[in-house]
């Protein structure tokens, strides 16, 4: 595979990383809670991972031109998205909890849940990868889709990993901003849930 095509990808990943989202409001509510963001922004990777999977499977073709199952797909996830977002705003979480709230296997699935179950997610992937795959190259479409979608995922990472760190880092000493920006991103959650479901299924 070419590398100037992964690079392409990695810079298109990047402007894609970068902007707020429920990925952004995710991390920044995990980094509030004390303890390691690894869990978050691990749960957030693994989400992605499951999506590139479906991608490179030729699942996500399938997905896309099925308006049935790209219905339930979007309701369930703007949904889970209002819900999580809608109990974030209702507890936010300042740092005086210390002993390592929003840490482990919960945080860990409620990553999977906001970047796997997001139908947006899928739908860019669907879109985006195979404009920068080559039947032509040695390898094959399925394992440069997988490299394409490894490559969004490592970035993914070292991004949210500095995003939650420095959050934490930087609200640490301000509890009342930390609950404050902690709703703000409950808020976001939600209504990136609440946008998906309009978006998707009003005329």
């Amino acid at each position: 595979m070419a590398t100037g095509s992964v690079l392409a990808f990695w810079a298109v990943a990047l402007l894609l990383i970068v902007v707020p989202g429920a990925d952004w409001a995710f991390t920044i509510g995990a980094g509030l809670r004390g303890g390691s963001v690894v869990p978050a922004v691990g749960g957030l990777v693994t989400g992605y991972g499951a999506v590139t999977a479906i991608v490179a499977a030729g699942v996500g073709a399938l997905v896309a031109g099925s308006p049935s199952v790209l219905t339930g797909l979007t309701t369930v996830g703007g949904l889970y998205l209002i819900w999580h977002g809608a109990t974030t705003f209702a507890r936010p979480a300042a740092l005086d909890v210390r002993a390592g709230a929003g840490t482990g296997w919960g945080t860990f699935l409620r990553g999977v849940g906001v970047s796997g179950l997001n139908p947006k997610g899928l739908l860019i992937f669907l879109a985006l990868l195979p404009q920068f795959t080559d039947p032509r190259y040695a390898w094959p479409v399925p394992l440069q889709l997988a490299v394409l979608g490894l490559t969004f995922m490592t970035t993914c990472a070292a991004f949210y990993l500095c995003l939650g760190t420095l959050t934490r880092t930087v609200l640490d000493p301000r509890p009342a901003a930390a609950r404050t920006v902690t709703r703000l991103s409950g808020a976001a959650m939600a209504a990136i849930g609440a946008w998906l479901l309009l978006d998707h299924l009003l005329p």
